[in-house]
């Protein structure tokens, strides 16, 4: 396994272009382009954590991917390049989004690549099913309450690993106003914004613990390139199977928020 970090993968997307040409990475004259260096790094960042977690895995076993929001999907491809020609291994990736346009063009570039080893699906995630089961939730910027979905997925699924980058955590916002311990806090409009980022995240992450998962948050870029870069990465623990949200409910209970996380369980 010669990929071991993040600048390792920065230097494989920089010199292969059978990869980043598809992906739209290139100009013609061959150069990267300068308007996907954030992008390319985010991917790259995310990936390093990725390949920690499922160098553990069996690898004489087949690892599937559910990709939530994939968007383009400029994760999955990557990550599947990465895999197949530096690791030897063959994963299979699910990738699903609301945008019928985007998952076109995800089937385009999986044609051009020759992928055979990839879904794509147009829907909700919470609402999809597959035919495999899935070791590996992901999700890079999944705006809002679909990081939510994603990782009621996981839940729901069983999934071995659950990592989601958060994107545009705004649904506690005017929730957080008052009638909490820290309105002194929350008064201030900038404030209120930064706290309901933490305080989404934190819920998140205990909502994950409570349901049997080891979790950890980790910076896949350094915040001068992206202040979303927190990721939530979730490990299932053997023998937690039995939800325990006491932390999650104290902490929701003190700022009185509805996350719809929750509601995805009670449906």
């Amino acid at each position: 396994m010669r990929i071991t970090n993040k600048e390792e993968i920065l230097n494989l997307l920089e010199q292969e272009d059978n990869i980043t040409n598809p992906l739209g990475f290139r100009h013609n004259n061959g150069l990267l382009k300068k308007e996907m260096n954030k992008k390319i790094n985010e991917i790259a960042g995310f990936c390093e954590q990725i390949l920690k977690v499922v160098r553990k895995f069996d690898r004489e076993k087949e690892i599937v991917f559910l990709e939530c929001s994939c968007g383009k999907s400029y994760l999955s491809f990557v990550l599947s390049y990465i895999l197949e020609s530096e690791f030897s291994t063959t994963p299979f990736f699910f990738g699903i989004d609301t945008n019928k346009e985007l998952i076109q063009r995800c089937e385009d570039t999986r044609s051009v690549l020759g992928y055979e080893n990839m879904v794509f699906k147009h829907g909700r995630t919470i609402d999809s099913s597959f035919d495999r089961k899935v070791d590996v939730v992901i999700a890079l910027h999944a705006c809002n309450t679909a990081t939510d979905e994603a990782i009621a997925k996981g839940i729901k699924m069983g999934a071995k690993n659950i990592m989601v980058v958060p994107c545009c955590q705004g649904q506690l916002r005017s929730q957080i106003k008052s009638h909490h311990p820290l309105t002194s806090v929350t008064q201030f409009g900038l404030l209120r914004y930064k706290f309901a980022d933490i305080l989404t995240d934190a819920l998140r992450s205990q909502f994950l613990s409570g349901s049997g998962y080891y979790v950890e948050l980790l910076e896949i870029v350094s915040p001068k390139l992206t202040p979303k870069n927190i990721l939530i990465s979730a490990r299932k623990q053997k023998g937690k199977n039995k939800r325990n949200l006491e932390r999650y409910n104290q902490l929701n209970n003190m700022f009185n928020t509805n996350l719809s996380l929750q509601e995805f369980f009670c449906q």
